[in-house]
């Protein structure tokens, strides 16, 4: 059931998963975002540009993107110690045409590699195609960051298309990767724990 009239139905405050929790960002998490925008590496995954953000570039994104109460944006953390890993958040939301666009950062080197993408990946599907009723989500990913291809590809994503050569790294030129999945297309494969959480939540009042 779409709930596009109700912003206030896309954002519950935690939304928890097997190996992450997915929580609304608070104030104090500024300063974990503003070192990961500050790290090369992390640049040069994410970022058309190799150059870090700006501090109050980052700052502005974070206010506007993460903090404000009508995104839909979380801090992921580690479920077992609570430590925020990444972020996670929705652009350009149609719901005339029910497609959203998805972004990840894991921004904790020592945090790749270890499903953790994966696992927030599937809340946030849950989240687009049960809670907030969309039809597609799309992503743009770099041809060479191959361990989030895997990652998407895991749950559900297919490639729809490729633009030819639109990222330069140091060695060399590279393809921008289209990323898409349809909500007839997603298995909806261990949600129940999302779902359980929540109504969990309801129960308790949080």
């Amino acid at each position: 059931m779409a709930r596009h009239d109700d912003p206030s139905e896309w954002n519950p405050p935690r939304i928890e998963g097997r190996l992450i929790e997915l929580r609304r960002h608070a104030p104090e998490n500024l300063a974990t975002v503003l070192r990961w925008y500050a790290d090369p590496e992390v640049a040069r995954l994410t970022r058309y540009s190799l150059r870090p953000m700006p501090p109050e570039e980052v700052e502005r994104f974070f206010q506007s993107r993460l903090l404000a109460s009508g995104s839909v944006a979380y801090g992921i953390h580690e479920r077992r110690t609570g430590r925020l890993i990444g972020l996670t958040t929705f652009s350009a939301l149609d719901p005339d045409n029910g497609s959203v666009l998805f972004h990840i950062t894991i921004g904790e080197h020592d945090a790749w590699g270890r499903g953790y993408g994966t696992d927030a990946a599937r809340l946030m599907l849950w989240l687009a195609f049960e809670r907030i009723g969309l039809h597609r989500v799309g992503l743009s990913v770099f041809a060479f960051n191959e361990r989030a291809i895997r990652s998407y590809q895991k749950v559900g994503f297919r490639i729809e298309g490729r633009l030819r050569e639109a990222i330069r790294r140091e060695d060399g030129y590279w393809d921008e990767l289209q990323m898409g999945i349809l909500r007839p297309e997603w298995p909806g494969l261990e949600t129940s724990w999302a779902a359980a959480s929540e109504s969990e939540e309801r129960k308790s009042g949080a």
